[in-house]
């Protein structure tokens, strides 16, 4: 089996687009906003081209402070976005996401870099920034369920343990559905690839449940954490009449 992955060149990475084109001509014609699409698209083209040119230099440097400042700003901008469904309370709540997302993905981090790949150095910045991405991503994305939820049950009359616990619930469907889907109904990018790189589906498929465990454990942790610290803040809320 070959251990290198294609390369595509600018040629064959524009049919790629083609598909694209149509959804943006479908948008066009059925007068929605193409405008905004056109957007995502143009930026999704820039960050992907900055991080590929910030990745090589991070790689080369190799540096364990470049590395933990990535992480820190990873952590930062996650609880911060992971509020944006309470905007005029983010500046209450910020301190709990931080807090949640902080342990609840560090934790995780921490088991898989040092416990299961066992990194030398054990800031390897090839397998840290990668995996830290995918847990602060997907706490980040549990957290703001949360919120939204809770928010809305504490809003429908619920005591908040029964609040808390639908939101819980809530929070983790897409989670526990991907774990339901995997190798169903989806090959996971980090499985598909490795797999299309040349490693053995077999060891693509290690990978691919250690990254499983962590995105489930990391989201579980940040969700459940954040539920628990931040519930004077939603009390108060509540009693005050006040709204996200």
């Amino acid at each position: 089996m070959s251990n290198s992955i294609q390369d595509i060149s600018l040629l064959n990475l524009s049919f790629a687009f083609i598909p694209t084109v149509l959804v943006l001509a479908i948008l066009y014609k059925w007068h929605m906003n193409y405008g905004n699409a056109i957007y995502a698209i143009v930026r999704m083209l820039i960050q992907l081209l900055i991080i590929g040119y910030l990745l090589v230099f991070i790689f080369n440097t190799e540096s364990a402070w470049l590395v933990v400042g990535i992480l820190l700003v990873m952590v930062i901008a996650s609880s911060w976005i992971a509020l944006g469904v309470a905007k005029k309370h983010q500046g209450k709540l910020f301190r709990y996401a931080l807090l949640s997302i902080a342990i609840g993905g560090g934790i995780n981090l921490l088991i898989v870099t040092q416990g299961v790949l066992v990194l030398d150095p054990w800031y390897e910045p090839r397998y840290v920034i990668p995996l830290a991405g995918m847990i602060f991503a997907n706490a980040m994305n549990t957290v703001s369920l949360a919120v939204e939820r809770l928010d809305a049950e504490l809003t429908n009359g619920l005591p908040f343990e029964r609040a808390r616990s639908v939101a819980f619930q809530a929070a983790m469907i897409p989670t526990i559905n991907s774990l339901f889907a995997v190798g169903l109904v989806s090959l996971p990018g980090m499985m598909t690839g490795q797999i299309l790189s040349g490693v053995s589906p077999l060891v693509a498929v290690r990978y691919q449940i250690v990254v499983m465990c962590m995105i489930f454990s990391s989201a579980g942790i940040a969700s459940a954490m954040f539920l628990v610290l931040s519930k004077p803040s939603f009390i108060n809320k509540a009693m005050g009449g006040e709204s996200f």
